[in-house]
């Protein structure tokens, strides 16, 4: 333990700016190789969940305001405010899977992927997030788009239990029965979450047992009527097949990230018990009516989830520089990736994509009503900006804003969890329904009064 460790009475380290690690801990506040210039007066790295009520005691005492990170996956840099301490939870990553209720208790440090396979050899699943290294809490917090959604619905809506730390340093069991109000904020409120979540319960699935993927890669200037065909065919597809489309850069060997000819991949995934039932659950994709011929093609063919995973880091390459934003919208598929295909036309980096899911999430609106995440649009699409070197930092970001201005207009908000919230300060307040955002604010008054918490960046 270190001489600062001991002063502030917390196990993790503890680091003021200027100290020798500090640098190292900032960046490592982040995934995202882009780092914002912020700075926090201190960091903090939680070794067990009694220094997360030591930190919050000391950010009051000392009247700083508190920011948290799980897993430093926020592309925009939620967790890395100017002033303050970042409460750094990577180093709670503890679990604990109770098979025979098919529940499971889970840190906000746990990575998902990591989770998903140790799950998976109890034959049990949960809908983690398409990217491994994203850690559970703010993924959680976030709502959570994950695997197959559609069936099994967003991350957050599995969420039983949480205990949370509250800004007087309370910790509070929260249901639906029980502090019903902070549960609420905490599916889906997402970086403006004003409590610290320790520990989620987690309502598993059975692991399904055969996953098979149909792929099509076209042109890009095919995107209108392959947009038409995959919306109209995901209406024949059963609940438990994921469909998205993807804009992206192919090289020679047909990986996504080269420097060859722009394209549109259409994927399907179906999450079955058996070869048979994936195969029929693909089965309206067997055939393209499309006069436009793929430059490619492959039918039912059989997957696992490391596999997808390894599919997702292709996507998403570690030490890379990000820039993100998101929109629901109600327009259909074909008008907003016609807008989108225009301007990736022009993406300065080979490795940019716009994803498009196009299954629907499962939204079961009896449950909505009891989470602050909402579906705000029939359609969702996220342009990712991705490069490695720094000196086009002003020109990708320039190229993901100049991408969102051109569907903004056709826009219904946003998702909180990859939306861009230094665009402006609309951001996070378009990502919930207006009666949500009010009750947001009200929940914030009740259980932050001091405003210990940093709210949204932006809002």
């Amino acid at each position: 333990m270190s001489e600062h460790s001991r002063r502030s009475g917390t196990e993790g380290p503890f680091l003021r700016r200027g100290d020798a690690d500090y640098e190292t801990a900032r960046a490592r506040a982040l995934w995202n190789e882009l780092k914002p210039d912020r700075h926090p007066d201190v960091i903090v790295r939680a070794a067990c969940e009694r220094d997360v009520q030591e930190v919050l005691r000391l950010a009051v005492s000392r009247g700083l305001q508190l920011a948290v990170r799980a897993g430093g996956h926020s592309w925009c840099g939620s967790p890395l405010r100017d002033g303050g301490i970042l409460l750094d939870l990577s180093g709670l990553d503890q679990w604990e899977i109770d098979v025979e209720s098919a529940t499971a208790t889970v840190q906000p440090g746990v990575i998902g992927s990591r989770f998903a396979m140790e799950l998976a050899r109890h034959e049990l699943a949960f809908p983690a997030g398409h990217c491994p290294t994203v850690a559970l809490g703010g993924y959680l917090l976030s709502g959570g788009l994950g695997w197959n959604s559609g069936l099994w619905g967003v991350g957050c809506a599995s969420v039983l239990e949480i205990t949370a730390v509250t800004a007087d340093g309370e910790v509070l069991r929260c249901t639906e029965e029980e502090n019903p109000g902070l549960f609420w904020a905490a599916r889906g409120a997402g970086p403006g979450f004003f409590a610290v979540v320790t520990r989620f319960r987690l309502r598993l699935q059975p692991r399904p047992t055969a996953l098979a993927t149909t792929s099509y890669v076209f042109p890009l200037a095919a995107v209108g009527p392959v947009a038409d065909w995959a919306t109209e065919t995901a209406r024949e597809l059963p609940a438990n097949v994921e469909l998205s489309l993807l804009l992206a850069t192919e090289d020679a060997s047909g990986a996504t990230d080269g420097p060859g000819p722009k394209v549109v991949v259409v994927t399907a995934t179906a999450f079955a018990n058996s070869r048979t039932e994936a195969v029929g659950a693909l089965h309206p994709l067997r055939s393209c009516p499309l006069s436009e011929r793929p430059l490619s093609r492959r039918l039912d063919e059989p997957t696992s989830l490391a596999v997808l995973y390894d599919a997702s880091m292709d996507l998403w390459p570690e030490k890379h520089r990000y820039a993100a934003d998101t929109l629901w919208s109600h327009e259909d598929y074909a008008l907003l990736l016609a807008e989108l295909g225009d301007a990736f036309a022009k993406a300065p980096s080979g490795k940019s994509i716009v994803l498009a899911p196009v299954s629907p999430v499962s939204q079961q609106d009896e449950l909505l009503r009891h989470m602050a995440f909402s579906v705000l649009g029939e359609s969702y699409v996220v342009p990712y900006a991705v490069w490695a070197d720094p000196a086009q930092d002003d020109v990708n970001v320039r190229w993901l804003r100049d991408a969102m201005h051109a569907v903004e207009p056709f826009g219904a908000g946003h998702y909180i969890a990859e939306a861009d919230l230094t665009a402006d300060p609309s951001r996070a307040r378009r990502s919930f329904t207006a009666a949500d955002w009010d009750r947001l604010q009200s929940l914030r008054a009740e259980y932050d009064p001091q405003g210990l918490f940093f709210p949204y960046l932006s809002a």
